[in-house]
């Protein structure tokens, strides 16, 4: 039988960091593989040329994922790129297209059933985080030391035969610190779709996937691809789902028509 590719309506990838040693390029070449989408948008954080200036890394994954945008929007799939700060030297480049790939600032997405979305990165929010410098510079160094030991754990657990399991999000979860900070990001994010108008937000930056109804908005957050492996997905009917994407898929659904959440897990 022939592999039926799942098909969506959008498709929303975030932080996928090519050019770091720690980005999942294997698991989102499987997943660019086996969906179609009409529009796919690049939400920030493509490229971690902050990585790259440090240390030159860019295997072959790295540079098959660029080769699978490129192909995709020449053949008809139209690919929004909203630059990130770690790809923020794209941001010269706002208003551009290249290869077909679209640039811009932000961006407003409507789904299928009428609901609009401002599409962001979202390192403008960084400020309603309220992290001073020092504060900056130390959490980068506890990043950089977590993302050393999802590695490790990751090939261990490659080793015995387990699937992917991201130890930097366990140890996060359990931080209240760290989740005193997501929730300000969120609440800047849902003030950011309020004043702009519109009926949610899709956004990414944190590392921190969520799809949270809250304050009449649905905020949309896709996740990253060092750590989760996920993405947002809008299906045909408009309603939106969180997909992690590793050996196993878990779908994390919100109808916002609803207001409600469902759960279900599916092999890949």
């Amino acid at each position: 039988m022939a592999n039926t590719k799942t098909q969506y309506q959008s498709i929303f990838l975030s932080d996928i960091h090519l050019g770091c040693r720690d980005c999942k390029a294997e698991y989102l070449l499987d997943l660019l593989e086996k969906v179609d989408a009409k529009t796919i948008y690049l939400v920030g954080d493509i490229f971690d040329i902050w990585a790259l200036e440090k240390r030159f890394n860019w295997p072959q994954s790295h540079h098959q994922v660029v080769d699978t945008l490129i192909e995709k929007a020449k053949n008809g799939v139209k690919v929004i790129y909203v630059p990130g700060n770690h790809d923020e030297k794209v941001r010269r480049y706002i208003g551009m297209t290249f290869a077909d790939i679209e640039i811009h600032s932000h961006y407003i997405h409507t789904t299928v059933d009428n609901k609009k979305f401002i599409v962001v990165h979202g390192d403008e929010f960084d400020g309603d985080v309220c992290l001073g410098a020092w504060q900056s510079r130390l959490g980068d160094v506890l990043y950089d030391l977590l993302l050393f030991l999802n590695r490790t754990c990751f090939k261990i657990r490659k080793l015995f035969g387990f699937g992917y399991w991201s130890l930097a999000g366990y140890i996060k979860s359990r931080v209240k610190g760290a989740n005193e900070a997501i929730e300000r990001y969120r609440q800047a994010a849902i003030e950011y779709a309020i004043k702009n108008g519109t009926d949610g937000i899709i956004c990414g930056h944190i590392h921190q996937p969520d799809v949270i109804y809250q304050d009449n908005i649905l905020y949309c957050n896709d996740g990253d691809w060092l750590e989760n492996c996920t993405m947002l997905a809008e299906n045909l009917d408009g309603s939106i789902e969180l997909i992690y994407w590793t050996e196993t898929v878990q779908r994390l659904s919100h109808y916002s028509a609803q207001k409600t959440v469902k759960t279900a897990n599916q092999a890949a």
